[in-house]
């Protein structure tokens, strides 16, 4: 029967992590899929305690272990299906990427190729959307490579933008997408390997 052998995922993020928290507890309900660690690059990021109410493992690494192949050498030691991103600013190292071709996903607040690239992230793209005067934003799922969100796209959703639209409010209508197309295409992708 296919499926039946245990699928392993890490989660990485910089901030709060509810888009972490939302994919643990997804899983959760799946015993065959285990999220095995949370990575992060920020010793006050939220995802900590997060990841500790949740009871997942859990590892802050710092700007060494990033770069040379520490981490790299932790990744690989764990065989991750799936490595995802999820509110992580720092791009990820070319040794990482090819180690683990078509295995990093990240999530993007906009839809690309609009709105993305180096130092594009969180409100700084509401408010690109905003000052562009886009009538639709949304979210991006997309594979990892080299630059700031150019890997192949997986998956998008559009939502619209109305002139009364806030950074806020936008970021509101981002994140509702974001929980619930990030755990769905994390579990296709799963399912498809």
């Amino acid at each position: 029967m296919k499926n039946k052998t245990l699928k392993r995922i890490i989660l990485f993020a910089s901030g709060s992590g509810s888009n972490v928290q939302n994919i643990i507890e997804y899983f959760s309900a799946f015993d065959r899929i285990t999220t095995d660690l949370v990575l992060t690059n920020n010793k006050k990021a939220g995802v900590l305690d997060r990841a500790k109410s949740l009871n997942v493992p859990f590892y802050v690494f710092n700007k060494e272990e990033y770069l040379d192949d520490s981490l790299l050498n932790k990744l690989q030691s764990i065989k991750p299906d799936l490595i995802i991103l999820a509110g992580f600013l720092l791009k990820i190292p070319k040794s990482i990427i090819t180690a683990f071709p078509d295995k990093i996903i990240n999530i993007h607040p906009a839809l690309l190729p609009k709105h993305g690239g180096k130092g594009m992230y969180g409100d700084r793209v509401h408010q690109s959307v905003i000052d562009s005067g886009d009538i639709e934003t949304g979210i991006t799922i997309h594979y990892v490579n080299e630059n700031y969100d150019e890997g192949s796209i997986i998956f998008q959703r559009a939502v619209e933008v109305s002139k009364a639209d806030t950074v806020e409010s936008i970021a509101n209508k981002v994140h509702q997408l974001e929980h619930k197309h990030y755990p769905e295409v994390v579990h296709q992708l799963l399912k498809d390997q």
